[in-house]
Order: structure tokens, then sequence, then C-alpha cells
């Protein structure tokens, strides 16, 4: 969902089940909501763009889940989609990895899926996106906003969404 307030965007996004889900739709959901704030978690005036990422990785990937590398979070503010871009994994060495400055807005919004990292894009519509392995995948994302002593979500809900359950519970039992 994407919002034009007074001139400035805003952006989020959140997995929903539908019906009773499965162990391992519940398992890849929870983790992708556990992640976004894992990197939220991180955010802080004079951090690297790139500790969002390696957060994010490393938990995804302990309760063994890849994160896609082929979308990534990004500036917002005037303009919907600027600088920096936000990758939900470790950069490489060569990768862009500024710092955060207070007053920065960008989005955090980890794809989480159960096999691969790997997706395809639908070559009719284009906009289409699918696991390589055909495997579940899970979303959530916020628009955050950096300050001096942290950071403020701006998207954050007044309340849980529904089917929210207790994420460290649902892990520890998974």
């Amino acid at each position: 969902m994407t919002t034009l307030f007074k001139g400035y965007h805003g952006d989020t996004s959140a997995t929903f089940y539908i019906g009773e889900p499965s162990a391992e739709a519940r398992l890849v959901t929870e983790v992708a909501r556990k992640s976004l704030e894992v990197g939220i978690a991180v955010v802080k005036d004079g951090a690297r763009i790139g500790d969002i990422g390696a957060a994010i990785q490393e938990y995804a990937e302990k309760q063994g889940c890849s994160v896609v590398r082929d979308f990534v979070g990004h500036g917002i503010g005037r303009k919907f989609h600027t600088e920096p871009q936000v990758p939900h994994y470790k950069p490489g060495r060569d990768a862009a990895n500024p710092r955060m400055r207070s007053g920065m807005a960008f989005t955090i919004e980890p794809m989480i899926n159960l096999g691969t990292w790997e997706v395809d894009v639908d070559l009719k519509d284009k906009w289409t996106v699918r696991t390589r392995d055909r495997r579940l995948s899970a979303q959530f994302e916020h628009t955050i906003v950096v300050t001096r002593t942290g950071c403020e979500v701006l998207t954050r809900r007044s309340r849980p969404l529904a089917n929210s359950e207790n994420i460290d519970m649902l892990l520890a039992n998974g």
C-alpha cells in the first residue's frame, strides 16, 4: 500500500493468511514479519545501510529461510523510489554502503523465501514474481526515518495485524 500525503510518499506492505495456514506458510510469514523488525532494530544515525541487510540475512538463514536479492528497499520522500538502495542481504565488499544520517527516509521490505532466494518475473505481465523453486514467500515493509537516537517507523500500525502471533513462541515451536 502506498500513500501520498502533502507531497510525500509512504510505502508499506504485509502478508496475510487466508484460511488456516500450513506450518510452512506460518513459518515463512512469521520469519518475514520478524525480519522486518530485526532490520529496523539496527537503524540509527551513523550506522551503515548494509547493517540492515546483514542482520536480516543472518536472522532469516538461522530460521532456515532465504532472502530475495533481486528487490531492495529504497529511499522515499517527494519521489517514490530514490537512493539509497536498501538490500535485505549482506552486501558484497564492492557494494555501496552509505552511512545512515538523521532525516534519511527509506523503506525496509524483506522478501523471505522457504527455498532458494532466486525469483522469476512473469514475462507476460512483467509484474508477477514467483520463487524459482515455487516454494512459499512472504514480505512485510515499513517506511522509516532515521533520527538522532534511532528511527521512527512512519507506517507503523496502531494495532497488530489480524492473525499476528507471538513470533518467538511460534519460531521456537516451529
